[in-house]
């Protein structure tokens, strides 16, 4: 991966603004209903969306996950849904399981609830369902997920080749030093209902066996593979009651090793762990701390590491990096502009979020990011700016920093 050797390299978490043209392209396909010359359509979105980065002084670039299909200027589940075209053995869950099924949690026993009972969204009833909250978290009907009920296989190859090809080729007409590509992790794909899989283990390993294909092909075209994996911090919000943090961890550490599994052999220098808390907007006061999870984050087999950074729930946690030494060859790629708001920050501020990190990993060890993605989260006009002013602060902690 890109490192900054003599200026703090930027980049961001994965997901950027569909423009109206590419939106109305996948909910015409959506309906069954073409569009005559999409893939050609989709080949030149990823052209202008990796120009419009460099443009903005991003030099990590990514696709914009624009072949993960959103067909709404506002939308959460890209990252995730995105995966269901992609995996064999799912139904579509009429039931709506993955959110409305309430399971509870024993000491020992830990168990995901359903989406709908989250803790946060429990606290926080009245504001989550009051429309006019400002809070965008997918409502009270679950959109049409799937669920398990047969062995799984990857299906997409056709699809993540054609991602690969869109990126290589936006890559080779912007002349873009560096290029990457999410790809959902097994802990979070594991998040539907099972109706197959014995144990929530050989769940977790059936993912993890049947996406490895996906990141092979990003990796075998010479990209970074990021790997989407809100669940190991996420996780902690959807179990009722709250565990004890040694039950979190051991439950999450078994999705850690599917991962590992899933990423065995593969080059480790060009893979980049995402670590959130879920980008809905919502309070998030039932977060589990950083300080509880970052020696597992750092368990996972990667050359890079990006969490948020930048929100009003976890800018603090930066001190972390106090107590925790980051493995030699490692990065961090903290977000130091956010996703949960419409205030542009201002690049002094953005200067200062990244030398705090710098100061205590090395600015050779720092790369600055969003805290999540940005598409689909704020209007276009607010990302852009955001990634402008990310670049901005970059400029002004590099000069700081390497004086």
């Amino acid at each position: 991966m890109l490192r900054s050797t003599d200026r703090i390299q930027t980049t961001h978490a994965g997901s950027l603004p569909r423009t109206a043209e590419l939106i109305a392209a996948n909910a015409a396909r959506a309906a069954g209903e073409g569009p005559e010359g999409f893939e050609r359509m989709l080949h030149d979105q990823v052209v202008g969306v990796v120009q419009r980065q460099l443009d903005a002084g991003i030099s990590v670039v990514g696709d914009g996950e624009y072949g993960k299909a959103m067909s709404s200027p506002v939308d959460y589940g890209a990252w995730w849904s995105y995966s269901f075209q992609r995996l064999g053995g799912l139904e579509l869950d009429l039931e709506g399981r993955w959110a409305v099924d309430q399971v509870a949690a024993a000491p020992g026993d830990v168990r995901l609830t359903g989406f709908l009972h989250r803790r946060d969204r429990g606290r926080f009833a009245a504001a989550y369902a009051d429309p006019t909250s400002g809070i965008f978290s997918g409502g009270d009907s679950p959109p049409p997920f799937p669920k398990c009920t047969g062995p799984l296989t990857y299906t997409g190859h056709d699809a993540v080749a054609a991602d690969v090809a869109n990126m290589t080729a936006a890559m080779a007409a912007t002349g873009a030093a560096e290029g990457f590509i999410t790809a959902l992790s097994p802990g979070s794909a594991s998040r539907i209902a099972n109706e197959h899989y014995a144990t929530d283990e050989e769940f977790v390993y059936a993912c993890a066996d049947a996406l490895r294909p996906e990141y092979e092909a990003i990796l075998d075209a010479g990209l970074v593979l990021q790997i989407d994996d809100p669940s190991i911090a996420e996780n902690w919000d959807q179990i009722d009651p709250e565990p004890s943090v040694e039950d979190y961890l051991r439950f999450t550490r078994i999705r850690v090793e599917a991962l590992n599994h899933a990423l065995r052999g593969l080059p480790e220098d060009r893979i980049r762990f995402h670590l959130c808390w879920g980008s809905w907007h919502g309070p998030h006061t039932t977060d589990l701390p950083m300080a509880d999870i970052v020696s597992t984050m750092l368990e996972v087999n990667a050359g890079g590491y990006t969490f948020e950074a930048a929100n009003a729930r976890h800018e603090h946690e930066y001190t972390v990096w106090d107590d925790v030494a980051l493995p030699d060859g490692k990065v961090i790629i903290p977000g130091v502009v956010g996703h949960a708001t419409n205030v542009v920050e201002h690049p002094e501020l953005v200067a200062q979020r990244i030398t705090r990190f710098a100061e205590r990993v090395g600015r050779g060890n720092v790369l600055a990011s969003t805290d999540c993605g940005l598409g689909g989260r704020v209007h276009p006009q607010i990302a852009w700016a955001k990634l402008e002013a990310l670049s901005a602060g970059a400029r002004i902690a590099s000069e700081r920093l390497w004086r």
